[in-house]
């Protein structure tokens, strides 16, 4: 066992890896369904399905920053 004052603290922020996970998740789905929709639209929906893929991931990735580092600044 380590001394007590050794013990690392718990982390202060409210967000999780469920958070994390379900923002990535979330945003890559619905810039997948966008790609989809635009590229159906043009009668290309599987080459827009995978437009909406490559865009979204680095946009999910954009979103967790956003939310997490505003609560870093708090």
């Amino acid at each position: 066992m380590l001394p007590p004052g050794m013990t690392p603290d718990a982390a202060p922020s409210p967000h999780s890896l469920a958070t994390a996970s379900g923002l990535l998740l979330g945003t890559l789905g619905a810039a997948m369904a966008l790609g989809a929709l635009v590229g159906w639209a043009v009668d290309a929906a599987g080459i827009g399905l995978l437009v909406g893929a490559i865009v979204g991931i680095p946009l999910g990735s954009l979103v967790v920053y956003q939310v997490y580092g505003r609560g870093a600044e708090s």
